[in-house]
């Protein structure tokens, strides 16, 4: 595999970004989540719906090695598992391959502490939590479902905006902004929704995304909010580049979206013929425009973004 830096605005490899620790694993890594306020992480190889937990090393270590694991409901899942995980007092990780398969696991003793009680057996996008309770599930059909782990109450369901028939995948992805709870959903056709988590009985706003849909794989399509920035989506997995977008100026009806950026490095530093489609992308925490995405060739990039409309006034 191949790994190369992009650097840009004073970000340099081996003095902003150093690898600390490694491991190697027997087998692929389709999905991982840091559980906070430890030094572990929780993977899941997409072959089956069983979960693999690592250590990540500490002061007498700089091996990350598999210490666990924690078993799933299913032996096969397409896809896979998707996982969630959230700080408290014992670690708990979120997890399941299907809506009817999601339960709330504490990693110490393996104990499942919550179960979401619903009859659907939907393929699993995303699991998120907008609070230390409340998470939402968010399926591969425009489905999404907001429970709280704290009570035995039904979770509540969200269905996708009304679309013209066709058949479509969903992601989605959650925020709390500093005005609102929203929830982003975006479609293999690339119709982008946001909804309001305080009152779902419609979408806010829509937009349709200039997105290249011909080739469109569930596990690398993302669609991601901006921690610092209010109101700002990134967008990757249908090409190889990664958008940003300004949901604040779309509208009730959806309308045709241009990105306020688009990162195109991946394609243009492609050492292949095939093409190279972005596989990921993430959010620096701190730095409001700084994303790190990786591609399909191996290729990691770590870049910032300047806002074009703004930029040309």
């Amino acid at each position: 595999m191949k790994i190369s830096l992009c650097c840009v605005q004073g970000l340099c490899a081996e003095r902003d970004f150093k690898v600390v620790n490694g491991g190697l694993t027997d087998g692929p890594v389709r999905c991982l989540r840091h559980v906070p306020g430890t030094r572990c992480v929780v993977t899941n190889d997409g072959l089956s719906s069983d979960l693999q937990v690592w250590d990540l090393g500490g002061d007498d270590s700089d091996v990350i090695r598999r210490t666990g694991s924690i078993e799933g409901r299913r032996s096969v899942s397409e896809g896979g598992s998707r996982i969630a995980a959230r700080l408290s007092s014992q670690p708990q990780v979120l997890h399941g391959a299907q809506s009817s398969d999601v339960r709330l696991t504490q990693l110490t003793s393996g104990q499942t502490l919550y179960k979401l009680e619903t009859d659907s057996a939907d393929p699993l996008s995303s699991l998120h939590f907008v609070s230390d309770a409340v998470f939402l599930a968010g399926c591969c059909s425009g489905n999404v479902y907001i429970a709280d782990t704290r009570t035995s109450a039904a979770p509540q369901l969200s269905p996708p905006p009304a679309s013209s028939g066709e058949s479509v995948l969903w992601w989605t992805d959650a925020s709390a902004g500093p005005s609102s709870c929203r929830l982003v959903r975006l479609s293999s056709s690339g119709r982008a929704a946001i909804s309001d988590l305080r009152n779902l009985g419609g979408a806010v706003s829509q937009a349709q995304l200039d997105v290249q849909t011909r080739r469109c794989d569930l596990d690398d399509v993302r669609v991601s909010w901006a921690p610092k920035l209010d109101g700002c989506i990134a967008v990757s997995g249908f090409s190889g580049a990664v958008q940003i977008h300004n949901t604040a100026v779309w509208r009730t009806e959806p309308q045709e979206a241009q990105p306020l950026f688009e990162h195109r490095g991946h394609a243009v530093s492609a050492q292949s013929d095939d093409g190279v489609f972005v596989t990921s992308h993430v959010w620096h925490p701190e730095r409001p425009r700084t994303l790190l995405s990786a591609g399909s060739d191996g290729s990691v990039h770590v870049w910032d973004w300047v806002d074009q409309s703004a930029a040309s006034c």
